[in-house]
């Protein structure tokens, strides 16, 4: 991908690492493998068969994880550094025209950062589920975060500047709710 595209691809793919870490990194895979994508170089071994394989196994479990009662929250735990990684290194490997400082600044600050945003308000969703629920509406909630994972790796690959609106547009609301419940109080 060329220039500003890339970084909204990437900033796109880093978001939906927020919902789930693996989908957008098979996408990303599997998007290479058909030749619709072209990744920084260093990152190639995203699109390399093992790494192919072991992402599809890693979706797997980590989606079948997330419908287990009390086994979700416990994955929050872990997924909520993994999300701020993975949204990284995705922004990084879609972005090859800038120099390493700055494809690493905008990895770690666009990437990581609205990755890590999404992944804290997942966070929440399922913990206000948890509560309100004993648990029993956290499989709404992880279909709703697989879907919007699915249909934002989607976006991402095919239209960039609508998944860059669309991010946008989800950080807003999320920074909306938040300034509004601190008013509240």
């Amino acid at each position: 991908m060329q220039g500003i595209m890339a970084v909204f691809a990437g900033i796109g793919l880093s978001a939906t690492c927020g919902f789930r870490i693996f989908v957008p990194l098979l996408g990303i895979s599997i998007a290479h493998h058909t030749g619709h994508l072209a990744l920084a170089p260093g990152f190639e071994w995203i699109g390399a068969w093992p790494a192919t394989i072991a992402f599809a196994a890693a979706m797997i479990i980590e989606i079948g994880g997330y419908y287990i009662p009390w086994v979700d929250n416990l994955l929050d735990s872990i997924a909520t550094p993994a999300a701020i990684v993975a949204g990284t290194i995705v922004t990084a490997s879609m972005v090859s025209e800038l120099s390493p400082f700055l494809r690493w600044s905008l990895a770690i600050i666009a990437g990581g950062g609205v990755a890590g945003v999404i992944q804290g308000s997942s966070v929440l969703a399922r913990g206000i589920s948890t509560t309100t629920t004993g648990g029993t509406g956290n499989p709404v909630v992880s279909t709703g975060e697989l879907l919007a994972s699915i249909f934002g790796t989607i976006v991402s690959l095919m239209l960039p500047i609508i998944a860059i609106i669309l991010v946008a547009l989800v950080i807003f609301f999320i920074l909306r709710r938040i300034f509004r419940r601190r008013a509240k109080v």
